[in-house]
């Protein structure tokens, strides 16, 4: 069972992972029930530390207290976790230059024209291609969740991408703001960041 502290931690990691999300999205990236990230959400509103947004693009985000008060929070979640997050994103980075290759070959043929994806037999190859990178994603987060259960979410959300994708949903393969297998590939990467305290550089695409 979550308790109120760690489904606190966990929505206002979320929101520091996103930026902005959706309420789907929030409920997905925490792993909480739908009635319990939003009485969460409610919380942090009422606290300062995270505002509602409507509109077109509705959610909700952190303000600035609430990222200020994010590192600490996540200073005790990380070090539960002892040096498991550290060995995962050392081993993530290998996977995720593969993986910015696949998305190169979905988008661009080797000829470099643009993949119009009117050649199943290409695609498929893509696919495939993507299916081992995710193989080899899943096993990593499956030795990572033992220590740090929120990356649980993770491959669930990835798998659920990949079906998609073999389904014939081309969307779900790299489309931003669509829960696009991209899109949680882009969340876990900057989850792995903040949680190894390290800032984006060209040493950690891969």
């Amino acid at each position: 069972m979550t308790t109120s502290t760690q489904a606190r931690f966990l929505v206002l990691h979320a929101l520091r992972v996103k930026g902005l999300a959706s309420d789907p999205v929030l409920e997905a990236l925490t792993g909480l029930s739908a009635d319990d990230a939003a009485a969460e959400v409610a919380t942090l509103v009422a606290d300062g530390l995270a505002v509602r947004r409507e509109g077109r693009l509705a959610g909700t985000m952190l303000t600035p207290a609430g990222r200020t008060a994010h590192p600490d929070l996540l200073a005790a979640d990380v070090a539960a976790s002892g040096e498991a997050l550290s060995q995962a994103y050392e081993a993530f980075l290998p996977v995720n230059g593969e993986f910015k290759r696949v998305c190169s070959a979905w988008q661009l043929r080797l000829s470099g024209e643009p993949n119009d994806h009117a050649d199943p037999a290409y695609d498929a190859e893509v696919v495939a291609s993507l299916a081992e990178v995710h193989g080899r994603v899943a096993q990593l987060l499956d030795t990572l969740s033992a220590s740090a259960g929120r990356f649980r979410t993770y491959p669930v959300r990835l798998s659920g991408a990949l079906e998609r994708v073999r389904a014939g949903e081309h969307a779900a393969f790299a489309r931003p703001m669509a829960d696009s297998y991209h899109d949680i590939w882009m969340e876990l990467h900057q989850d792995l960041l903040l949680s190894a305290g390290r800032e984006r550089s060209a040493a950690d695409e891969g």
